[in-house]
């Protein structure tokens, strides 16, 4: 199957794929909802109608309803802004965390500052090479993986692209223990296949899990070397709780990513909604 894609910086690229096309749009991530999976690092999900329809109705018949929302910057499909983590004190770029967090909003890698993705998007479905629905708990991805993951697409990650890793973790979704593997693990990427990563020089890594790490069983989130590798020394944002079911079935490989996150000034992370953009 062969996509159309747009690569950030390129207009007339975009231009030539939207003219005479029609398009369709894969999502890949997870709607909102209250109760749903979050990692005991944060504070989950809550939403409310603070406001019913009759509560007030104006002169002319007319009422409104409207929610309030609580949530962590971290909860649901969010991405990652490179002042989520540091290492030995420092953020990307060896600014100081401390200092850079004073005041209760980070002054510098907020989530503000996370670019808008309109980019080649690259969809490395690990399962489908090993001819299995899903990686196991607690089941590393390794640099060997991606590569043969790629070139069963036919792809090669470069400069500028966002990656996609899918374990077929996201079908555990609705069973918050399995799902968040704090007994038996959660599969996903080792050391080596997130310098792989950053040495293509992508802008963003993204996967179907609730970190972007290999857990191994029993372990939680007590060490998260591949934030470090990404985050910390390249600057390369990290995607979490994808659902790349509908894009695997789909059988895409290649398509144009485009995420928008909030420009939440000093944050961490934001909430997104990226979807896959791809030609019927």
């Amino acid at each position: 199957m062969t996509e159309q894609t747009v690569t950030a910086g390129h207009p007339d690229a975009l231009l030539n794929a939207v003219v005479g096309s029609e398009l369709d749009t894969v999502e890949l991530g997870h709607p909102y909802t209250t109760g749903m999976p979050c990692s005991p690092n944060h504070p989950g999900f809550r939403m409310t109608l603070i406001r019913r329809h009759g509560d007030m109705v104006r002169p002319d018949g007319g009422s409104a309803s409207n929610e309030i929302i609580v949530t962590g910057g971290h909860v649901g499909t969010h991405v990652d802004a490179l002042s989520h983590v540091s290492h030995c004190g420092k953020l990307h770029g060896d600014i100081d965390a401390e200092e850079a967090q004073r005041g209760g909003r980070h002054s510098k890698h907020g989530a503000e500052n996370i670019p808008f993705m309109l980019c080649r998007g690259l969809l490395l479905d690990v399962p489908r090479v090993r001819g299995v629905e899903a990686l196991e708990a607690g089941q590393a991805v390794t640099e060997q993986d991606l590569r043969d993951a790629a070139d069963a697409a036919g792809v090669s990650p470069r400069r500028g692209d966002v990656v996609l890793i899918r374990t077929g973790w996201a079908r555990h979704f609705d069973d918050a223990q399995r799902y968040l593997g704090q007994q038996d693990g959660v599969p996903g990427p080792e050391v080596g296949a997130a310098q792989w990563l950053a040495d293509a020089g992508i802008v963003a890594a993204g996967a179907d899990t609730t970190a972007f790490e290999h857990i191994p069983p029993g372990k939680g989130h007590s060490v998260l070397p591949v934030h470090r590798i990404l985050l910390v020394e390249n600057g390369i944002h990290i995607i979490e709780h994808l659902n790349l079911e509908a894009a695997s079935a789909r059988g895409l490989t290649e398509f144009t990513f485009v995420m928008a996150p909030l420009r939440i000034t000093g944050g961490t992370g934001s909430p997104v909604r990226p979807v896959a953009v791809v030609t019927k």
